[in-house]
């Protein structure tokens, strides 16, 4: 295992500090947890933060019943050998009624990401939420603070951020508040991936490249994770492509690239040299943050 260097180490610690600050002013934390590579890397954090004991919170994962299989499997697996309760919820009632990526678009997020969320927080009376999210992944990412304070409907309103000077984070919530905290703000894309290397964090496996059936939409190539659930239009066909993921998120709407790097040493040669944003892969973002913005202000995470 190679060193972590200056700057990964002070990434660690600060992450580290926010974690058990957060929790010190917590009275219900909680975890956001899917499985993707920010969040992996997040609750590794955490479990070096407050080692030998486990860390004091849950991990609570939204299914929006739309996820790749193999990620739910690497979910179950990390909880289960890191000593994590692992929380599911997911939209039932949109589960019945078929709402879906192809048909929905915008209401789909809403319906079965952001809803099941809020209520899911609700339930639980979690006031401190963790999650993994980057400031480099767009601009409305990049509005936010390390702490990021929730109206009682679980809303967003970045003109109302608390200065966080001299790393001192009040995560205190007022009445009917809750926060959503972010240890990895200042982390960069390269930064989880040299991170994952130096401590040799294994990821889930759609990260890296290997041969996956996969249908090519407006320059978009689609892994199609269920054949049977996919809507194929005219003139389309499934072939094989040895592809991998920068982004995770719902598979008919997250587009993978064409790559041959196998292990976390290529992909970060290859995120080093990307001239692109990772959430490029997103097809549901909208212009340039412009949706994931409003859905944040909505409640979406």
């Amino acid at each position: 295992m190679r060193g972590l260097g200056t700057l990964l180490a002070e990434l660690e610690a600060e992450a580290i500090h926010i974690f058990r600050e957060s929790v010190a002013q917590s009275s219900r934390p909680v975890m956001l947890f899917s499985a993707g590579k920010d969040s992996t890397v997040l609750a590794h954090l955490a479990l070096r933060a407050f080692y030998p004991a486990k860390p004091p919170f849950p991990l609570l994962h939204i299914d929006s019943t739309w996820e790749f299989k193999s990620l739910i499997a690497f979910r179950d697996a990390f909880a289960r050998n890191n000593g994590f309760n692992l929380i599911v919820r997911a939209n039932e009632q949109g589960r019945a009624a078929g709402v879906n990526p192809f048909d929905h678009g915008e209401y789909y997020t809403s319906a079965m990401r952001t809803e099941p969320l809020k209520a899911a927080l609700d339930e639980g009376r979690f006031d401190i939420i963790f999650g993994g999210a980057r400031r480099d992944e767009d601009q409305s990412r990049a509005k936010e603070r390390v702490i990021s304070f929730r109206t009682a409907s679980h809303a967003w309103d970045p003109r109302q951020q608390r200065p966080e000077l001299w790393q001192i984070f009040n995560a205190r919530c007022g009445p009917g508040q809750t926060a959503r905290v972010f240890p990895l703000s200042n982390w960069t894309e390269a930064d989880i991936w040299n991170y994952a290397l130096a401590r040799q964090i294994p990821l889930a496996p759609l990260y890296f490249a290997e041969p996956r059936p996969v249908v090519e939409r407006n320059g978009t190539l689609i892994v199609v994770d269920d054949a049977s659930k996919m809507r194929l239009e005219p003139n389309e066909r499934i072939q094989q492509k040895v592809v991998r993921f920068r982004t995770l998120g719902c598979w008919p709407v997250t587009g993978a690239v064409e790559s041959r790097a196998s292990d976390v040493a290529t992909v970060l040669q290859e995120t080093e040299l990307a001239t692109t944003s990772e959430r490029r892969g997103r097809i549901g973002d909208g212009k340039e943050g412009e949706s994931l913005e409003q859905k944040k202000r909505e409640g979406y995470f």
